[in-house]
Formats: C-alpha cells, sequence, structure tokens
C-alpha cells in the first residue's frame, strides 16, 4: 500500500472517530413523561411507542391518556422517533397519513415549545410527553429514559 493510501486510511478514519464523539456528545437523553400526580411509575419502549403512534389510548392501569409533541421538524420530535419508533420524519408523515386517511387515528397533539409541554403536562395527569431530561422540574416525572 502506498504512503499516500495510507496517510488518506488515516485522515479519513481519524475524521469518523472525530464525527462519532461529536454525535454522541450531542444526542440528547431523552425522557418521557407524566404528571408528578401521576401513579405511573415505568413504561416501556414498546408501550410507549403504542401510546404516540395511536394503537391504544390507554395507560397499563386503563387509564386514559393523550401524547403530547413537539412541533414538525423540532429536532427533538425526530429524535424520539427514531428512537421509539424507529421512523424518519418522512416515514412518520407517511404513517399518520395513512392512519387519518383511513379513520384510524389522529397524530399527539402538537405544542410550541418544551416549557409548554412541560406545564401542560404537569397540570394534567392524563398526559404524556417527551423532553430533554435537563428540562425536568418537580412538576413532571420522568417513566422512561431514551439513551
Amino acid at each position: 500500500m502506498s504512503r499516500y493510501w495510507q496517510q488518506c486510511c488515516a485522515f479519513g478514519l481519524s475524521l469518523l472517530i472525530l464525527l462519532a464523539d461529536g454525535a454522541s456528545a450531542t444526542a440528547a437523553e431523552l425522557v418521557v413523561i407524566v404528571s408528578a400526580r401521576s401513579p405511573l411509575v415505568a413504561l416501556s419502549t414498546e408501550q410507549v411507542a403504542d401510546i404516540f403512534l395511536a394503537r391504544t389510548a390507554r395507560l397499563p392501569s386503563g387509564e386514559e391518556v393523550q401524547a403530547l409533541d413537539l412541533p414538525l421538524g423540532h429536532a427533538l420530535r425526530d429524535e424520539f422517533y427514531a428512537r421509539v419508533a424507529g421512523k424518519s420524519p418522512a416515514l412518520m408523515k407517511a404513517y399518520w397519513t395513512r392512519m387519518v386517511f383511513t379513520g384510524r387515528g389522529q397524530p399527539p397533539r402538537e405544542l410550541s415549545s418544551m416549557a409548554a409541554i412541560r406545564k401542560l403536562v404537569g397540570e394534567n395527569p392524563a398526559t404524556i410527553a417527551y423532553l430533554e431530561r435537563s428540562a425536568l422540574d418537580a412538576s413532571v416525572k420522568a417513566v422512561l429514559v431514551l439513551r
């Protein structure tokens, strides 16, 4: 192998390592939240996916729940659905188009910010949402941590 080729490979490998480190450092630690007044303690990733994909409108205890979402195009929303449902924004759009068209479900209610979501979830035990872990306060509690 030529010296030039070895240098190119070494540079490429170094670049990949830097990009991987940067990506893991910037990835947010997401949490699925409910009101601090809710008796719910924990949910699985599958249970959260079922709620946010309108497969169920009930918690495991049988209580009705309304999912809340950040606006379309919000990076945290895209990351949430990638982690929970394994779907890109384009796949999520196709999913909801099909669900609405067939009458099988409606997408979660959208709110404009993490602060608005935290406030509404804190006030209403019948809601569920996701936030960055750093946005938690005493009004809400995490029932699932997505790493």
